[in-house]
């Protein structure tokens, strides 16, 4: 592997450059006209303009991005999440380009592409799914008749995609009709696949995940679990890992049907298989998603291993150097930063962060694609970075996020860090007491809790900085002649510090 093409953007493209820093592999970055002073675009290698903004238009452009690899020279390409990195013809075409792609093989991701399909793999090797079909339902009728021989509610589900798109809750036959429609409707402009099959709907259950590694020589590990409950419309908000809801003998359980699924799939790569984990302690697999998540990072603090660095280590040939599953140590939590008014129905917010003050101390992690300046657009997804924290328990874990949220501060845009520090101070999430319906539920007095007092002080402080700032710049000594404040700036005492700061008008000598 001599140079590698990552075909993302944002913190996933910037967390893929620094593992192959680290590896001593030269990193390519591609970039549409809304990322071109992007931090991933300064800190690559080399960069390369795919085209305007629109993902259409630019990241979505297969064919442009291999031909992007072939004119400077990378032999392997990355696909981060999202975009293309589930395309089982943007594998395959890699792979007939002869470039290394770093992922699992073409026919692993179609085999795990569909939902209905990925159910049949599973049922075939012992590993257990939520009861309901393995065939695209054909009409009204025999959704009906399957509601009927489950028993209501029953979950109308896109057999494509994933992220909540194509999902309907069917609580009587008189919704059935309605809402099969809507699902394949939904489903078809998302996916381009209007398929739907029919599960039982599981009340109150949690959305845990095992991360699994599996290299080329028929060698494949859990990693163990990640938390994922805390979600709005399917949304995944908030992740932590372990489970508080999985002892160390389901973690085994789980972590084996895992491996089985991958096993069977042909799996290589970093993948995480989706479960339900009923309150009842039987967990279902749910789907396959074959690529790196966007919350590894809570697995990479608990278990000491580089899932990124791996993908690429593994692409190259290398042998996993452990054979049995990895056991967590110590609790790690991760808040989803998006670009988000929470206060008024999550709306997108969109300009120029003119400020941000970064968290720090010990156990604090920070993924970002963005800084002081970028251009916060509606183009792409709106989550701007991961704050990632560990301790050695949840409930310390939790405290120290509550501490590094209140450092943070972001100016010019809104975001979602307030709603994160309500959750951090609820009792029911302190308790561990959520499932996957726990934030809709709880969401309105969430939003209605009152804003800590230290987080109304840094807010009140960053703001007050920034008009302070704007203030001298206006000032006639700043606003003064070029030849003045030359002057000025040349004088002997001044270091090169108060030199730089007098000249960006942030302080007075």
């Amino acid at each position: 592997m001599k140079k590698v093409l990552i075909a993302n953007r944002g913190e996933i493209a910037l967390r893929v450059v620094r593992a192959c820093r680290e590896l001593g592999i030269p990193s390519v970055v591609v970039y549409s006209d809304a990322d071109a002073r992007a931090p991933h675009v300064r800190e690559a290698d080399e960069a390369v303009r795919l085209g305007p903004p629109p993902s259409s238009e630019s990241y979505l452009l297969g064919d442009r991005i291999i031909a992007v690899a072939r004119e400077v020279g990378a032999d392997a390409i990355h696909p981060g999440y999202g975009f293309l990195s589930e395309r089982e013809w943007f594998a395959r075409a890699v792979r007939e380009a002869g470039l290394i792609w770093i992922g699992p093989p073409a026919e692993a991701i179609a085999a795990m592409g569909s939902k209905i399909a990925a159910r049949t793999l599973a049922l075939a090797h012992d590993v257990p799914v939520v009861p309901g079909t393995t065939e695209p339902l054909r009409d009204a009728a025999e959704a009906l008749a399957i509601a009927e021989r489950f028993g209501y509610p029953v979950l109308l589900k896109a057999a494509a995609g994933g992220g909540g798109k194509g999902m309907r809750v069917v609580r009587d036959a008189a919704a059935m009709a309605g809402a099969l429609e809507a699902a394949r409707r939904e489903s078809k402009n998302a996916f381009g696949d209007d398929a739907v099959y029919v599960e039982k709907y599981i009340e109150g259950p949690r959305h845990v995940e095992i991360q699994v590694l599996a290299d080329q020589h028929r060698r494949c590990v859990s990693l163990g679990e990640r938390e994922c409950s805390v979600q709005r419309r399917h949304q995944k908000m908030i992740e932590e890992a372990p489970s508080p809801a999985v002892n160390a003998e389901l973690r085994k359980a789980m972590g084996a049907a895992a491996v089985r699924v991958a096993k069977a799939a042909g799996y290589q790569n970093a993948g995480t298989c989706e479960f339900l984990l009923a309150p009842n302690g039987q967990f279902y697999f749910l789907e396959m998603n074959t690529r790196i998540q966007v919350e590894h990072p809570v697995t990479e603090m608990v278990t000491g291993i580089d899932l990124v660095q791996w993908q690429l280590r593994i692409a190259r040939g290398e042998r996993l150097p452990f054979t049995s599953a990895i056991e967590p140590r110590g609790w790690a939590i991760e808040c989803r930063i998006t670009s988000e008014d929470t206060s008024n129905g999550f709306l997108p917010s969109t300009g120029r962060i003119d400020y941000l003050r970064l968290p720090g101390g010990p156990g604090v992690r920070w993924d970002s694609g963005v800084g002081t300046g970028s251009e916060v657009t509606l183009f792409y997804d709106p989550m701007l970075a991961k704050l990632i924290v560990w301790a050695p328990t949840r409930a310390e874990a939790i405290a120290r996020m509550r501490r590094a949220l209140d450092e943070l501060t972001i100016q010019g845009i809104e975001t979602s860090r307030e709603f994160h520090l309500r959750v951090m101070e609820d009792d029911e999430f302190q308790r561990g007491a959520i499932d996957i319906q726990w934030l809709e539920r709880r969401l309105d007095s969430l939003l209605a809790a009152p804003v800590p007092r230290d987080q109304v002080e840094s807010a009140a402080i960053a703001a007050a900085l920034l008009a302070d700032r704007d203030r001298r710049r206006r000032s006639p000594r700043a606003a003064g002649g070029a030849a003045g404040k030359a002057d000025e700036l040349s004088r002997p005492e001044l270091s090169p510090w108060a030199r730089l700061a007098r000249q960006q008008g942030l302080r007075d000598a």
